[in-house]
């Protein structure tokens, strides 16, 4: 049976994108905002920036205090947060009903005049609140650094995905109020956000709150420039080997993919999910299982829209097997993969597992209302979470074999290597 989740859809004058979907199964309201913003937008020197508005959009605005966002929606019985990735910043908070008026209001005021707040003392306050943030998430956590090293590994040099989303803390250091304030005025704007509404309300009902409180502000924003030329996959292997004190040797082995929302990245992403990521895939069935080399084998295909994506398998070695060998498994598998392709019950297996995570994701109100702002603001597409089951389901086997014998090959592989320093425990 096809989804039909309830899909309303109106722009405001100034640019705004607002979406309403419309659900009275609880008495609450999803208000979601994605940005068109993130580290792909970044310039050389002035990476992190993305990152950093995420936390300064905490700190006040024009009239809403200091960390009064969160106190106040909470003290209204909401919960809320933010987030910043490569392709997008997103703001987001669940409310009662009667909250939502509120949530708009404070939404509006940060998104059309932070600048009153952002002052000096401000922005080395969340410098250092980034700085912290490092150190805890990547510097101080056993292979904490992988995914900037795997992103390095696998993007050139200037290219929008080379550098993470956290950025450089240098450049973060040698940013000024003035670098901050023309970032913001570059990126932020209505003319650049999508608004998007689940839950106990009508559509008119969400129209009407979105003019009233967003109607106002300008369409600032810059235009978006178009998307980089598409990346092949690597013409010859890369290797980052890091010697640290790690639990135990930890292998990464990545990959290019296609743009998201395409064909062909849908099949990549199913192959990927044979190849190792579910349980009954075949490297977790010969690594973990069989030949227990590994302790533990993941495999994940991350969809990107600037020319290219990324697929990446995590693999715990098992004490006293070599990473070379296992490394080599997995070469074999990937050969193996690309000249057979996957079995009916291997595609069978993919997709009832991405079906049951999409059904599951979508039952929440907050999961919803987040693919729905995803869809429209980089697919363009707000009903995308009604389609795109149907999207995967006719990729077929012959799709997944061609796909994977181009963008799945050893050659075009790049390994990060985490190995135990001698004398490190188990």
């Amino acid at each position: 049976m096809p989804l039909d989740y309830k899909i309303a859809e109106r722009t405001l004058a100034n640019g705004l994108r607002v979406i309403v979907s419309e659900d009275h199964s609880i008495p609450n309201v999803t208000v979601n905002l994605w940005v068109n913003v993130g580290s792909r937008h970044e310039v050389e020197g002035r990476t992190g920036f993305a990152h950093l508005f995420e936390h300064l959009m905490f700190q006040g605005s024009a009239n809403v205090a200091s960390g009064e966002h969160f106190s106040a929606l909470m003290a209204a019985g909401g919960r809320l947060n933010a987030t910043t990735w490569f392709d997008r910043t997103n703001y987001f908070e669940t409310v009662p009903r009667g909250a939502m008026d509120l949530a708009l209001w404070m939404e509006a005021d940060r998104h059309g005049h932070l600048l009153d707040a952002v002052n000096q003392e401000n922005l080395d306050n969340q410098r250092d609140v980034v700085k912290e943030e490092k150190r805890q998430r990547y510097d101080n956590m056993p292979y904490g650094n992988a995914l900037i090293d795997i992103y390095a590994a696998v993007f050139p040099h200037g290219h929008p995905y080379h550098h993470a989303t956290i950025g450089s803390m240098s450049d973060l250091d040698a940013a000024s109020v003035q670098d901050v304030h023309d970032f913001f005025r570059s990126h932020y704007g209505p003319n650049n956000t999508v608004l998007c509404l689940v839950g106990d309300l009508t559509p008119d009902e969400g129209f009407a709150s979105a003019e009233r409180y967003f109607g106002p502000l300008p369409a600032t924003a810059a235009a978006r420039r178009e998307p980089v030329e598409p990346l092949a996959p690597l013409p010859e292997p890369v290797r980052d080997e890091h010697v640290e004190d790690v639990p135990s040797d930890h292998l990464y082995i990545a990959f290019r993919l296609p743009v998201d929302d395409t064909p062909d990245f849908f099949a990549s992403s199913l192959a990927m999910d044979v190849i190792g990521g579910l349980a009954t895939s075949r490297l977790c069935q010969r690594l973990v299982r069989r030949e227990q080399s590994a302790t533990s084998v993941s495999a994940h295909a991350m969809g990107f829209v600037d020319g290219v994506s990324l697929g990446f398998m995590e693999i715990d070695i098992a004490e006293g097997f070599s990473t070379d060998d296992v490394e080599a498994a997995v070469c074999e598998e990937l050969v193996r993969f690309a000249e057979q392709g996957p079995t009916a019950i291997e595609m069978e297996s993919a997709l009832a597992q991405t079906e049951r995570g999409w059904l599951s994701s979508l039952a929440s109100q907050e999961e919803r209302a987040d693919h729905i702002c995803h869809s429209a603001t980089l697919r363009d597409d707000a009903g995308y979470i009604n389609t795109f089951l149907d999207r995967l389901a006719e990729v077929t086997p012959a799709q997944v074999q061609q796909v994977a014998a181009r963008w799945l090959q050893p050659q075009s592989r790049a390994v990060v290597a985490y190995l135990k320093q001698d004398g490190a425990t188990q």
